[in-house]
Protein backbone atom coordinates (compact mmCIF):
# COMPACT_ATOMS: atom_id res chain seq x y z
CA UNK A 1 0.00 0.00 0.00
CA UNK A 2 1.79 3.41 -1.15
CA UNK A 3 -0.70 5.22 1.48
CA UNK A 4 0.59 7.54 4.05
CA UNK A 5 -1.79 6.47 6.67
CA UNK A 6 -0.93 3.95 8.58
CA UNK A 7 -2.98 2.01 11.46
CA UNK A 8 -0.03 3.51 14.23
CA UNK A 9 -1.22 7.33 12.84
CA UNK A 10 -4.67 6.29 13.50
CA UNK A 11 -3.67 4.84 16.94
CA UNK A 12 -1.70 8.21 18.12
CA UNK A 13 -4.56 10.30 16.80
CA UNK A 14 -7.29 8.51 18.79
CA UNK A 15 -4.62 9.09 21.57
CA UNK A 16 -5.19 12.62 20.91
CA UNK A 17 -8.33 12.56 20.54
CA UNK A 18 -9.84 10.62 23.73
CA UNK A 19 -11.30 12.63 26.67
CA UNK A 20 -12.04 15.16 23.47
CA UNK A 21 -14.09 13.69 21.30
CA UNK A 22 -17.46 11.86 21.67
CA UNK A 23 -17.36 7.85 21.59
CA UNK A 24 -20.33 7.66 19.26
CA UNK A 25 -22.40 4.35 19.17
CA UNK A 26 -22.59 1.22 16.61
CA UNK A 27 -26.01 0.30 16.55
CA UNK A 28 -28.06 -2.13 14.96
CA UNK A 29 -30.58 -1.06 12.65
CA UNK A 30 -33.82 -3.57 12.72
CA UNK A 31 -35.92 -2.43 9.88
CA UNK A 32 -32.86 -2.04 7.50
CA UNK A 33 -31.41 -5.37 8.72
CA UNK A 34 -35.03 -6.98 7.92
CA UNK A 35 -35.49 -5.15 4.42
CA UNK A 36 -31.90 -6.76 3.25
CA UNK A 37 -32.03 -9.68 4.96
CA UNK A 38 -28.25 -9.09 6.88
CA UNK A 39 -27.38 -7.26 9.50
CA UNK A 40 -27.28 -3.12 9.53
CA UNK A 41 -25.28 -1.16 11.70
CA UNK A 42 -25.32 2.53 11.72
CA UNK A 43 -22.10 4.52 13.06
CA UNK A 44 -23.56 7.27 14.82
CA UNK A 45 -21.21 10.02 13.85
CA UNK A 46 -24.03 12.50 13.92
CA UNK A 47 -24.08 11.96 18.06
CA UNK A 48 -20.52 13.59 17.55
CA UNK A 49 -19.73 16.87 19.73
CA UNK A 50 -20.44 18.75 16.81
CA UNK A 51 -22.78 16.39 14.90
CA UNK A 52 -20.21 15.56 12.49
CA UNK A 53 -16.93 13.54 12.48
CA UNK A 54 -15.24 16.55 11.07
CA UNK A 55 -14.50 17.28 14.53
CA UNK A 56 -11.63 14.34 14.40
CA UNK A 57 -9.48 15.64 12.08
CA UNK A 58 -9.46 19.01 13.11
CA UNK A 59 -8.41 18.70 16.27
CA UNK A 60 -6.12 16.21 15.39
CA UNK A 61 -4.22 18.69 13.16
CA UNK A 62 -4.46 21.60 15.11
CA UNK A 63 -3.51 19.46 18.84
CA UNK A 64 -0.36 18.68 16.61
CA UNK A 65 0.72 21.73 15.64
CA UNK A 66 3.72 23.51 17.39
CA UNK A 67 3.35 26.03 20.14
CA UNK A 68 5.20 28.74 17.99
CA UNK A 69 2.33 27.56 15.25
CA UNK A 70 -0.62 27.40 17.58
CA UNK A 71 0.71 31.01 18.66
CA UNK A 72 0.62 32.19 15.23
CA UNK A 73 -3.29 30.85 15.02
CA UNK A 74 -5.32 29.11 12.20
CA UNK A 75 -7.83 30.02 9.55
CA UNK A 76 -10.08 27.59 7.62
CA UNK A 77 -12.60 27.91 5.15
CA UNK A 78 -16.25 26.07 5.50
CA UNK A 79 -19.75 26.45 4.99
CA UNK A 80 -20.67 23.50 7.50
CA UNK A 81 -19.19 20.40 9.66
CA UNK A 82 -15.13 21.63 9.40
CA UNK A 83 -15.84 24.97 10.52
CA UNK A 84 -17.87 23.80 13.44
CA UNK A 85 -14.84 21.21 14.22
CA UNK A 86 -12.51 23.80 13.59
CA UNK A 87 -14.52 26.15 15.86
CA UNK A 88 -14.90 24.05 18.95
CA UNK A 89 -11.21 22.51 18.59
CA UNK A 90 -10.23 26.40 18.48
CA UNK A 91 -12.59 26.78 21.96
CA UNK A 92 -10.93 23.67 23.65
CA UNK A 93 -7.07 24.14 22.54
CA UNK A 94 -7.16 28.14 23.58
CA UNK A 95 -6.02 28.81 19.68
CA UNK A 96 -6.95 32.49 18.09
CA UNK A 97 -8.68 31.39 14.34
CA UNK A 98 -10.38 32.51 11.98
CA UNK A 99 -13.40 31.00 9.85
CA UNK A 100 -13.61 32.04 6.40
CA UNK A 101 -17.64 31.04 4.80
CA UNK A 102 -18.95 32.14 1.49
CA UNK A 103 -21.36 34.51 1.22
CA UNK A 104 -24.59 32.62 0.81
CA UNK A 105 -23.61 30.60 4.13
CA UNK A 106 -27.44 30.20 6.05
CA UNK A 107 -27.27 31.97 9.23
CA UNK A 108 -28.03 28.70 11.54
CA UNK A 109 -24.84 27.72 9.69
CA UNK A 110 -23.14 30.84 10.77
CA UNK A 111 -24.66 30.69 14.21
CA UNK A 112 -23.76 27.14 14.57
CA UNK A 113 -19.86 28.14 14.24
CA UNK A 114 -19.90 31.17 16.36
CA UNK A 115 -22.06 29.07 18.94
CA UNK A 116 -18.81 26.12 18.97
CA UNK A 117 -16.09 28.78 18.68
CA UNK A 118 -17.50 31.63 21.48
CA UNK A 119 -14.70 33.89 21.64
CA UNK A 120 -11.52 32.25 19.96
CA UNK A 121 -13.21 32.70 16.69
CA UNK A 122 -13.66 35.11 14.47
CA UNK A 123 -15.92 35.08 11.16
CA UNK A 124 -15.34 36.21 7.29
CA UNK A 125 -17.60 35.83 4.75
CA UNK A 126 -16.24 36.06 1.77
CA UNK A 127 -16.69 34.72 -1.95
CA UNK A 128 -19.73 32.96 -3.75
CA UNK A 129 -18.49 29.75 -3.66
CA UNK A 130 -16.39 27.52 -1.69
CA UNK A 131 -13.72 27.18 -4.11
CA UNK A 132 -13.48 31.36 -3.76
CA UNK A 133 -13.87 31.33 -0.16
CA UNK A 134 -10.76 28.74 0.21
CA UNK A 135 -8.96 30.97 -1.95
CA UNK A 136 -9.79 34.40 -0.24
CA UNK A 137 -9.04 31.81 2.91
CA UNK A 138 -5.37 31.10 1.96
CA UNK A 139 -4.62 33.89 0.92
CA UNK A 140 -5.66 35.34 4.49
CA UNK A 141 -3.31 32.32 6.27
CA UNK A 142 -0.36 33.79 4.31
CA UNK A 143 -0.66 37.41 4.14
CA UNK A 144 -1.18 36.91 8.31
CA UNK A 145 1.65 34.29 9.02
CA UNK A 146 -0.96 31.88 10.36
CA UNK A 147 -1.56 28.15 9.82
CA UNK A 148 -4.46 27.09 7.21
CA UNK A 149 -6.13 24.00 8.27
CA UNK A 150 -7.54 22.12 5.36
CA UNK A 151 -10.99 20.33 5.59
CA UNK A 152 -9.85 17.07 4.18
CA UNK A 153 -6.29 17.07 2.35
CA UNK A 154 -4.14 16.31 4.68
CA UNK A 155 -2.32 13.59 6.95
CA UNK A 156 -3.79 14.06 10.33
CA UNK A 157 -6.89 15.58 8.88
CA UNK A 158 -6.99 11.51 7.26
CA UNK A 159 -5.31 9.76 10.58
CA UNK A 160 -8.37 11.48 12.55
CA UNK A 161 -11.23 10.44 10.22
CA UNK A 162 -9.73 7.13 10.59
CA UNK A 163 -10.67 7.00 14.27
CA UNK A 164 -13.83 6.50 13.60
CA UNK A 165 -12.61 2.48 11.91
CA UNK A 166 -10.91 2.43 15.14
CA UNK A 167 -14.12 2.26 17.18
CA UNK A 168 -16.17 0.43 14.60
CA UNK A 169 -14.04 -2.50 14.77
CA UNK A 170 -13.23 -2.61 18.63
CA UNK A 171 -16.72 -2.62 18.79
CA UNK A 172 -17.83 -5.33 15.90
CA UNK A 173 -14.47 -7.19 15.11
CA UNK A 174 -15.82 -9.32 12.14
CA UNK A 175 -17.18 -6.44 9.44
CA UNK A 176 -18.20 -7.79 5.76
CA UNK A 177 -19.02 -4.65 4.21
CA UNK A 178 -18.40 -0.96 5.08
CA UNK A 179 -20.47 2.11 3.24
CA UNK A 180 -18.73 5.30 3.62
CA UNK A 181 -19.92 8.61 2.24
CA UNK A 182 -17.16 10.35 0.08
CA UNK A 183 -16.61 13.96 -0.49
CA UNK A 184 -12.98 14.96 -0.38
CA UNK A 185 -12.00 11.69 0.60
CA UNK A 186 -10.78 12.47 4.25
CA UNK A 187 -13.02 9.69 5.84
CA UNK A 188 -12.97 7.04 3.20
CA UNK A 189 -8.99 7.58 3.25
CA UNK A 190 -8.50 6.92 7.05
CA UNK A 191 -10.86 4.49 7.33
CA UNK A 192 -9.80 2.35 4.39
CA UNK A 193 -6.40 2.46 5.75
CA UNK A 194 -7.15 1.20 9.10
CA UNK A 195 -9.59 -1.23 7.79
CA UNK A 196 -7.13 -2.44 4.88
CA UNK A 197 -4.75 -3.17 7.76
CA UNK A 198 -6.97 -5.43 10.53
CA UNK A 199 -10.06 -6.24 8.81
CA UNK A 200 -8.31 -6.91 4.82
CA UNK A 201 -11.24 -9.45 4.21
CA UNK A 202 -13.96 -6.17 4.42
CA UNK A 203 -15.50 -5.02 1.39
CA UNK A 204 -14.94 -1.08 1.53
CA UNK A 205 -17.62 1.03 -0.65
CA UNK A 206 -17.28 4.74 -1.04
CA UNK A 207 -20.48 6.21 -1.97
CA UNK A 208 -21.12 9.89 -3.53
CA UNK A 209 -23.78 12.02 -4.93
CA UNK A 210 -24.64 11.67 -8.75
CA UNK A 211 -24.67 15.66 -9.09
CA UNK A 212 -20.73 15.71 -7.24
CA UNK A 213 -18.67 12.73 -8.39
CA UNK A 214 -15.50 14.40 -8.21
CA UNK A 215 -13.18 10.99 -6.35
CA UNK A 216 -15.28 8.75 -9.00
CA UNK A 217 -14.28 11.21 -12.26
CA UNK A 218 -11.02 10.98 -10.23
CA UNK A 219 -10.44 7.30 -10.21
CA UNK A 220 -11.79 6.88 -13.41
CA UNK A 221 -9.16 9.97 -14.85
CA UNK A 222 -6.10 8.11 -12.80
CA UNK A 223 -5.93 11.33 -11.22
CA UNK A 224 -7.67 14.40 -9.47
CA UNK A 225 -9.45 16.36 -11.87
CA UNK A 226 -11.91 19.47 -11.52
CA UNK A 227 -15.45 19.44 -12.40
CA UNK A 228 -16.79 22.38 -14.35
CA UNK A 229 -20.43 21.92 -12.79
CA UNK A 230 -21.57 20.14 -9.37
CA UNK A 231 -25.17 19.48 -7.69
CA UNK A 232 -24.24 21.17 -4.49
CA UNK A 233 -27.06 19.70 -2.98
CA UNK A 234 -25.30 16.89 -0.41
CA UNK A 235 -22.96 20.17 0.36
CA UNK A 236 -20.98 17.61 2.98
CA UNK A 237 -19.81 15.48 0.30
CA UNK A 238 -20.28 18.00 -2.59
CA UNK A 239 -16.67 19.17 -4.02
CA UNK A 240 -15.45 20.06 -7.41
CA UNK A 241 -12.22 18.13 -6.88
CA UNK A 242 -11.09 15.45 -4.33
CA UNK A 243 -7.91 15.83 -2.83
CA UNK A 244 -4.51 14.76 -4.07
CA UNK A 245 -3.36 13.24 -0.82
CA UNK A 246 -6.80 11.60 -0.36
CA UNK A 247 -6.92 10.29 -3.85
CA UNK A 248 -4.26 8.48 -3.51
CA UNK A 249 -5.62 6.74 -0.48
CA UNK A 250 -9.08 6.12 -1.91
CA UNK A 251 -7.18 4.52 -4.94
CA UNK A 252 -5.57 2.13 -2.95
CA UNK A 253 -8.04 0.95 -0.09
CA UNK A 254 -11.88 1.49 -1.44
CA UNK A 255 -12.86 -1.54 -3.17
CA UNK A 256 -15.58 0.21 -5.01
CA UNK A 257 -17.28 3.34 -5.56
CA UNK A 258 -20.85 4.15 -6.03
CA UNK A 259 -23.16 7.21 -7.00
CA UNK A 260 -26.23 7.50 -5.25
CA UNK A 261 -29.06 9.83 -6.72
CA UNK A 262 -29.86 12.99 -4.51
CA UNK A 263 -33.83 12.21 -5.01
CA UNK A 264 -33.09 8.69 -3.30
CA UNK A 265 -30.45 10.43 -0.50
CA UNK A 266 -33.60 12.70 0.36
CA UNK A 267 -35.97 9.64 0.69
CA UNK A 268 -33.48 7.93 2.45
CA UNK A 269 -33.75 11.19 4.71
CA UNK A 270 -37.26 11.24 5.61
CA UNK A 271 -37.50 7.22 6.14
CA UNK A 272 -34.69 7.88 8.72
CA UNK A 273 -36.64 10.27 10.43
CA UNK A 274 -40.06 9.21 9.83
CA UNK A 275 -39.11 5.77 11.69
CA UNK A 276 -36.31 6.09 13.73
CA UNK A 277 -36.67 10.30 14.80
CA UNK A 278 -33.13 10.24 13.42
CA UNK A 279 -31.92 13.63 11.93
CA UNK A 280 -29.40 13.02 9.15
CA UNK A 281 -27.87 15.41 6.45
CA UNK A 282 -28.07 14.75 2.88
CA UNK A 283 -23.91 13.11 2.84
CA UNK A 284 -24.98 11.67 6.40
CA UNK A 285 -27.59 9.36 4.48
CA UNK A 286 -24.96 8.00 1.46
CA UNK A 287 -24.12 5.35 2.89
CA UNK A 288 -27.65 4.06 3.34
CA UNK A 289 -29.22 5.14 0.55
CA UNK A 290 -26.54 3.23 -1.65
CA UNK A 291 -27.49 -0.44 -0.01
CA UNK A 292 -30.14 -1.30 -2.58
CA UNK A 293 -26.93 -1.22 -4.83
CA UNK A 294 -25.94 -4.13 -3.06
CA UNK A 295 -28.84 -5.75 -1.57
CA UNK A 296 -27.81 -9.05 -3.61
CA UNK A 297 -24.74 -9.18 -2.10
CA UNK A 298 -25.19 -8.28 1.80
CA UNK A 299 -27.18 -10.48 2.06
CA UNK A 300 -26.46 -12.69 5.32
CA UNK A 301 -23.38 -9.85 6.08
CA UNK A 302 -22.36 -7.74 9.00
CA UNK A 303 -22.62 -3.98 7.40
CA UNK A 304 -21.88 -0.58 8.13
CA UNK A 305 -23.19 2.34 7.14
CA UNK A 306 -21.38 5.82 8.38
CA UNK A 307 -23.80 7.99 9.37
CA UNK A 308 -21.37 10.73 8.89
CA UNK A 309 -23.42 14.05 10.52
CA UNK A 310 -26.62 15.20 11.81
CA UNK A 311 -27.09 18.85 10.60
CA UNK A 312 -29.45 19.29 8.73
CA UNK A 313 -30.97 22.88 8.15
CA UNK A 314 -34.85 22.62 9.05
CA UNK A 315 -35.08 25.12 6.33
CA UNK A 316 -33.88 22.43 3.81
CA UNK A 317 -37.27 20.09 4.73
CA UNK A 318 -39.38 21.51 2.02
CA UNK A 319 -36.89 21.27 -0.69
CA UNK A 320 -35.45 17.72 0.96
CA UNK A 321 -39.58 16.49 0.38
CA UNK A 322 -39.96 17.79 -2.99
CA UNK A 323 -36.94 16.08 -4.51
CA UNK A 324 -38.00 12.49 -2.96
CA UNK A 325 -41.54 12.93 -4.15
CA UNK A 326 -40.36 13.66 -7.20
CA UNK A 327 -37.49 10.85 -7.34
CA UNK A 328 -40.08 8.07 -6.56
CA UNK A 329 -42.19 9.37 -9.33
CA UNK A 330 -45.09 10.76 -6.87
CA UNK A 331 -44.96 14.16 -7.64
CA UNK A 332 -45.06 15.82 -11.53
CA UNK A 333 -45.21 19.29 -13.01
CA UNK A 334 -46.35 19.90 -16.51
CA UNK A 335 -46.73 23.74 -18.34
CA UNK A 336 -50.69 22.72 -19.27
CA UNK A 337 -52.79 24.75 -22.25
CA UNK A 338 -56.05 24.62 -21.38
CA UNK A 339 -58.13 24.59 -24.64
CA UNK A 340 -60.31 28.06 -24.69
CA UNK A 341 -63.24 26.51 -23.65
CA UNK A 342 -66.24 27.14 -21.11
CA UNK A 343 -65.50 24.25 -18.47
CA UNK A 344 -62.22 23.09 -19.27
CA UNK A 345 -60.76 23.40 -16.21
CA UNK A 346 -63.87 21.72 -14.77
CA UNK A 347 -63.20 18.54 -17.27
CA UNK A 348 -59.75 18.42 -16.63
CA UNK A 349 -60.41 17.83 -12.80
CA UNK A 350 -63.12 15.44 -13.79
CA UNK A 351 -61.72 13.45 -16.85
CA UNK A 352 -58.09 13.63 -16.99
CA UNK A 353 -57.47 13.34 -13.36
CA UNK A 354 -57.88 10.06 -11.36
CA UNK A 355 -59.59 9.56 -8.26
CA UNK A 356 -56.85 9.95 -6.06
CA UNK A 357 -54.25 12.20 -8.01
CA UNK A 358 -53.82 15.67 -6.45
CA UNK A 359 -53.65 19.05 -7.51
CA UNK A 360 -51.02 20.72 -5.11
CA UNK A 361 -49.38 23.57 -7.49
CA UNK A 362 -51.35 25.57 -9.98
CA UNK A 363 -50.70 28.48 -11.43
CA UNK A 364 -51.43 30.53 -14.86
CA UNK A 365 -50.73 33.85 -16.31
CA UNK A 366 -53.94 35.59 -17.41
CA UNK A 367 -53.02 36.77 -21.33
CA UNK A 368 -56.41 39.12 -21.43
CA UNK A 369 -59.96 39.44 -19.67
CA UNK A 370 -61.16 36.40 -22.21
CA UNK A 371 -58.63 34.13 -22.22
CA UNK A 372 -55.85 32.99 -19.78
CA UNK A 373 -52.50 31.33 -20.70
CA UNK A 374 -50.89 28.37 -19.74
CA UNK A 375 -51.09 27.31 -16.61
CA UNK A 376 -47.84 25.79 -14.04
CA UNK A 377 -49.54 22.66 -13.05
CA UNK A 378 -48.07 20.26 -10.11
CA UNK A 379 -49.59 17.16 -9.62
CA UNK A 380 -49.10 14.42 -6.84
CA UNK A 381 -49.98 10.75 -7.06
CA UNK A 382 -50.66 8.26 -3.64
CA UNK A 383 -48.88 5.51 -5.51
CA UNK A 384 -45.96 5.39 -8.27
CA UNK A 385 -46.25 4.50 -11.98
CA UNK A 386 -49.26 6.26 -12.70
CA UNK A 387 -47.40 8.92 -15.14
CA UNK A 388 -48.16 7.22 -18.13
CA UNK A 389 -51.72 7.39 -17.59
CA UNK A 390 -52.33 10.54 -16.80
CA UNK A 391 -50.30 11.43 -19.99
CA UNK A 392 -52.70 9.68 -21.73
CA UNK A 393 -55.67 10.94 -20.48
CA UNK A 394 -54.47 14.26 -21.25
CA UNK A 395 -54.09 13.66 -24.48
CA UNK A 396 -57.31 11.59 -25.18
CA UNK A 397 -59.10 15.39 -23.78
CA UNK A 398 -56.69 17.16 -26.33
CA UNK A 399 -54.78 19.33 -23.34
CA UNK A 400 -51.49 20.14 -25.28
CA UNK A 401 -49.10 19.99 -22.23
CA UNK A 402 -44.75 20.34 -21.80
CA UNK A 403 -43.60 18.05 -18.86
CA UNK A 404 -41.05 19.09 -16.64
CA UNK A 405 -39.55 17.29 -14.20
CA UNK A 406 -36.57 15.86 -16.42
CA UNK A 407 -35.83 19.77 -16.91
CA UNK A 408 -34.52 20.48 -13.45
CA UNK A 409 -33.15 24.25 -14.24
CA UNK A 410 -36.21 25.37 -15.74
CA UNK A 411 -38.29 23.68 -12.62
CA UNK A 412 -36.36 25.32 -10.49
CA UNK A 413 -36.53 28.74 -12.26
CA UNK A 414 -40.58 28.22 -12.19
CA UNK A 415 -41.03 27.22 -8.49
Amino acid sequence: MTTLTTAHAIHEAARRLQGVVRRTPLVRHEGLSLRYGCTVFLKREDLQVVRSYKLRGAYNLMSSLSAEEMQRGVVCASAGNHAQGFAWSCRQLGLNGMVFMPVITPRQKISQTRMFGENSIEIRLAGDTYDSCSEAAQVFAAQNNMIFIPPFDHPRIIEGQGTVALEILDDLPQVDFLFVPVGGGGLSAGMGAYFKTFSPKTTIVGVEPQGAPAMYEALRAGKPVTLEQIDRFVDGAAVKRAGDLTFAHCREVLDDLVLVHEGLVCSTILKLYAEDAVVAEPAGALGIAALEQYADRIAGKNVVCVLSGGNNDIDRMPEIKERSLQYEGLKHYFIISFPQRPGALREFVVEVLGPDDDIVHFEYMRKNYREAGPALVGIEFKQTGQLERLRESMRRCHFSFDYLNGNSDLLRFLL
